[in-house]
């Protein structure tokens, strides 16, 4: 199977070059259609890593949203995003599928400049409720017939904000508002919490409603008093559909509820659908499906149902490619380690344990950990509440999910001097998931929390050590990021180390200081050789802690004519800027270079590709400093004369 020839697509999904040719299709040839899909699917992502499961789970459902509603005159918001795969191939883009996630070709997520059928862009969970109750209330300002569609899923429903909108939605009854429920008992890991054991419930329960016809029939029977009886029972079957269902829960705020039906049916989809349509005011329709249905490795993989996997073998679904030592891999086994060296430590994560590399302690320890589903701002606070009472918690999530709780992390955690440790994974850029998975925002953002420390660790080694290092910090938060993918595979030593900053390259008599923040210590040592090629003697620091900036290092930069800074993060408030400040704090006039990511919006690719773009290379540093420091020699030689 060549990665780049076109995916397999079947004659129906051929036809499909727009949603307007689905919208013609037969009714009858709507099953087929979907078996296209799926066998489609699982061909395209096999060979450029995606998230497959979830979107198998939604063939039938995003069909019969299509089938009922009108897109894009009618608002279709996907929560979370990487379930629109779907929609992408009935929305006229299959033929594109070939370079998913790949550089200029399909994001993994919904875009406004690949197709008027895509709305909201933000990949984060549990926020589509939001946008929803907004588009719809411009819809009743403006007194316009359109209606908003939310697919709510694969545990977006266990993230607060759901909870906040629901809230609101609940207050109105003029919305033109359907709340899809995309109900596969699944966030990313097997669902957590109280709402999830009462959706779960549902699938145990063979319905009331068939139950309660029959009685309705048995006591309509009984001559003379058989209505009136009937009326009495039907007051108990609220109380009987509380016990079998969320309705309940939903009824209680108010909102039309219409289910639970079978999300592969489709003719059992598009009329509840249709029903819902016809409401006129919020409605939810609840539909259980199967996440990775129709594709049996998905199915038997009871961790994920093949959420996200990177390059596949379609038949067997086992990873093809690197098996690389990943920087989480090394994370989960030295969280085991300590975890069993400290009876205090706890871990939490938010719906992503697997990811994150908690998994592996949540097997030895299942009472250690605590995954609360996709609530980060729960997740701080309750880790507040740990370290209080003693325990030194261990927070793993994304750093672009880290942004989420950052008043929890300033007000919660750092003002009580709470030894809690944070640990960002997908740290800078991580490439195919695009920019609202970037986590270049960590740095800046956190530097700014008192009493915070921020570590960035350099290989596998300087992980291990930075990690029991912050969890033997007992007055105050740390915090520890890294980026995706494979550690580098030999860990890159000191050859000195100077007040404790790790010296990685050393040159007597240099004219040059780089410090490297963490994973750029590679392409800084590189950079450095690619210098002295060039007779210019650069000496490399990796500082190790870069929050707040290590005295040592301001006092080191200081004997330099010129410093440089390498990081992945932005540079706007960055680690170059905090170097900087110090520098100036300490009445130092050192020139400082500082390569960073600019702020903006930068689009999908490789790690590598981009990081060439942000001119983040070895070669593009050097390139950079060489002129640099020829142009300060000339301007020092001109001032002389």
């Amino acid at each position: 199977m060549n990665p780049h020839d076109e995916p397999e697509m079947g004659p129906l999904l051929s036809s499909i070059g727009a949603l307007a040719d689905f919208k013609s299709l037969d009714e009858d040839d709507l099953p087929e259609l979907a078996d296209e899909l799926r066998r489609f699917l699982v061909d395209a992502v096999a060979r450029t890593g995606g998230h497959i499961g979830p979107n198998l789970g939604v063939v039938e459902l995003t069909m019969a949203i299509h089938r009922v509603f009108d897109s894009p005159h009618d608002q279709i918001v996907f929560d979370t995003g990487h379930q629109s795969y779907v929609h992408k191939a009935l929305t006229g883009r299959a033929g594109d599928f070939a370079g998913l996630r790949g550089r200029g070709g399909l994001t993994g997520y919904p875009s406004q400049a690949e197709s008027p059928h895509d709305l909201v862009e933000n990949s984060h969970a549990s926020t589509s409720l939001s946008y929803a109750d907004g588009l719809a209330k411009a819809h009743a300002l403006s007194g316009s017939d359109r209606h908003v569609v939310a697919l709510v899923g694969d545990g977006a429903l266990t993230g607060g904000m759901c909870w906040e909108a629901l809230n609101n939605i609940a207050a109105r009854d003029d919305l033109k508002l359907v709340i899809v429920v995309n109900d596969n008992g699944r966030s990313y890991a097997p669902t957590v919490g109280g709402l999830a054991k009462r959706l779960s419930a549902l699938r145990l329960n063979p319905g009331y409603e068939p139950a309660l016809r029959k009685i309705q029939e048995l006591v309509e029977r009984i001559p003379v008093f058989g209505r009136a009886a009937y009326a009495g029972l039907h007051a108990a079957k609220t109380g009987l559909k509380d016990a079998l269902a969320p309705q309940g829960m939903f009824s209680d705020l108010g909102i039309k509820y219409v289910g639970p039906v079978d999300g592969h049916d489709l003719g059992e989809l598009t009329l509840a659908l249709e029903r819902a349509k016809g409401f006129g005011g919020p409605v939810i329709v609840h539909a259980l499906t199967e996440k990775g249905r129709g594709w049996a490795p998905a199915r038997a993989d009871e961790a994920e149902q093949m959420h996200s996997p990177p390059a596949f073998d379609p038949i067997t679904g086992e990873p093809v490619g690197s098996s690389k030592r990943r920087w989480t891999g090394v994370f989960a086994d030295e969280l085991v380690a300590q975890a069993n060296l400290r009876p205090e430590v706890v871990a939490i994560t938010a719906a992503m344990p697997g990811p994150t590399g908690v998994d592996k302690l949540m097997k030895l320890h299942p009472n250690r950990v605590f995954d609360v589903g996709i609530a980060e701002q729960h997740a701080v606070t309750s880790a507040a509440g740990l370290a209080m009472n003693g325990m030194h918690p261990v927070v793993a999530v994304y750093s672009t999910f880290m942004n989420r709780a950052f008043d929890q992390t300033v007000l919660d955690v750092a003002m009580h001097k709470l030894p809690v440790t944070f640990v960002l994974d997908r740290a800078g850029i991580t490439g195919p998931d695009g920019p609202s998975h970037y986590g270049i925002w960590d740095t800046s953002i956190f530097r700014v929390v008192p009493g915070l420390r921020i570590a960035a660790p350099r290989d596998a080694a300087t992980l291990r050590e930075e990690f029991a290092e912050a969890l033997t910090v007992d007055d105050g938060p740390t915090m520890l990021r890294w980026p995706t993918g494979a550690v580098p595979e030999q860990d890159i030593a000191a050859v000195d180390v100077h007040e404790g900053l790790d010296v990685l390259v050393k040159h007597e008599d240099d004219e040059l200081l780089i410090t490297a923040c963490g994973s750029l210590a590679g392409t800084a040592v590189e950079a450095a050789s690619l210098l002295a090629a060039q007779g210019i003697r650069a000496t490399v620091v990796d500082p190790r802690w870069i929050s707040p900036v290590p005295d040592a290092l301001v006092k080191l930069a200081g004997q330099y004519p010129l410093v440089a800074t390498v990081e992945d993060g932005i540079r706007t408030g960055g680690f170059g800027d905090a170097l900087a400040q110090a520098l100036r704090d300490s009445g130092d006039e050192t020139p400082l270079v500082d390569f960073a990511v600019e702020r903006g919006w930068h689009p999908h690719g490789s790690r590598g590709e981009l990081l060439e773009d942000l001119g983040l290379t070895p070669a593009a540093i050097a390139e950079r400093l060489a002129a640099e420091v020829h142009r300060r020699g000339e301007a020092e030689a001109h001032h002389h004369h």
